[in-house]
């Protein structure tokens, strides 16, 4: 039996969606040491797994690596499309299990364009492959438009940038009682009404940003000019999206950002991907404070939900 665990991921927004720049997207994030996603695996007669979006990685596996078969359980899984990153790191923790099950390589990030991932954002590959924080090179526009090519027809985001996440940092994270994030067709068509009216100015404002301000907050360990600098990039990201998810935030998101920002022990704080969830970055020193804050910013907006803290990840997928 062959045990793969993987964390999960904040995605804090991409470079640019306009098309009249030369690069498109460049995701920027952050590999979490919890929650987790650990999947088990080993040889079998044919393929058997009783989660369903597992299954279908599994078998995707098996016809990749030329495998009989191969009996996959989720022994840990992340809340679906709640901005965590939970497809990515389920198929690519399935794929890893296979291959280590049934003694093949496999080079997660040449093969996870077969199983869909790695398209837009380069971030959920890169964060399984090595962890860290993490800025992606996007694609060249001409190549990558307003409509994502077929599975296994793009090449994942070369990594532009990582970072070691500095051990003391925290990374709160608050997921409100709420619908999904978008996915699939939804996310699909939003996507492609964002990318063709985004504003390429606003694009600019966050190149400006991550390389003056959040790459070398994490260059130099400080957890509060990062928050600031994260907290810029996803509000400029927001504009992209407002005509799609209802505001800068999607609902009720945005008076969860509001409220953990007014707190002193919250640096910066705001949604990751198409949410629900809303990060808040913290340190070991305030771990307390920030989940205070991250429930009465539930409270105060009158919504159930979770609050929990992470860590950072420096490291990529474990198999045991």
């Amino acid at each position: 039996m062959v045990r793969v665990s993987t964390g999960a991921r904040i995605h804090f927004g991409f470079l640019n969606l306009s098309l009249a720049r030369d690069r498109l997207y460049g995701g920027v994030g952050v590999a979490l040491d919890e929650p987790r996603v650990v999947v088990a695996a080993e040889p079998a007669a044919d393929v058997r797994c009783r989660h369903p979006a597992a299954r279908e990685y599994a078998e995707q596996a098996v016809e990749l690596l030329g495998v009989e078969g191969v009996d996959v359980s989720v022994e840990r899984a992340l809340p679906r499309h709640a901005g965590l990153g939970s497809g990515t790191q389920l198929a690519l923790a399935v794929l890893r299990a296979v291959a280590a099950a049934t003694d093949r390589e496999a080079d997660v990030r040449r093969l996870a364009p077969e199983v869909g991932r790695g398209g837009r954002s380069g971030v959920g590959v890169a964060t399984f492959e090595a962890g860290g924080a993490v800025l992606d090179a996007g694609h060249p526009t001409a190549r990558f438009t307003t409509d994502r090519p077929e599975d296994g027809s793009w090449s994942v985001p070369a990594v532009a940038a990582r970072h070691e996440v500095p051990d003391r940092w925290r990374f709160l994270l608050v997921v409100p009682d709420a619908d999904p994030g978008r996915n699939g067709a939804a996310e699909e068509s939003s996507m492609r009404s964002v990318v063709e009216r985004a504003d390429a100015q606003t694009g600019d404002r966050i190149a400006g940003i991550v390389t003056r301000r959040l790459l070398p907050a994490l260059a130099e360990g400080s957890a509060e000019r990062f928050g600031e600098a994260v907290e810029s990039v996803g509000r400029l990201n927001g504009t992209w999206y407002a005509d799609e998810q209802g505001g800068v935030y999607r609902p009720p998101v945005g008076a969860l950002v509001s409220s953990l920002s007014e707190s002193p022990v919250v640096y910066g704080a705001g949604q990751s991907s198409w949410g629900p969830t809303v990060y808040g970055v913290t340190d070991a020193d305030h771990v307390d404070e920030a989940v205070e804050a991250g429930r009465a910013a539930l409270a105060d907006a009158d919504i159930d939900g979770t609050v929990s803290v992470a860590r950072g990840r420096n490291r990529g997928a474990r198999v045991e």
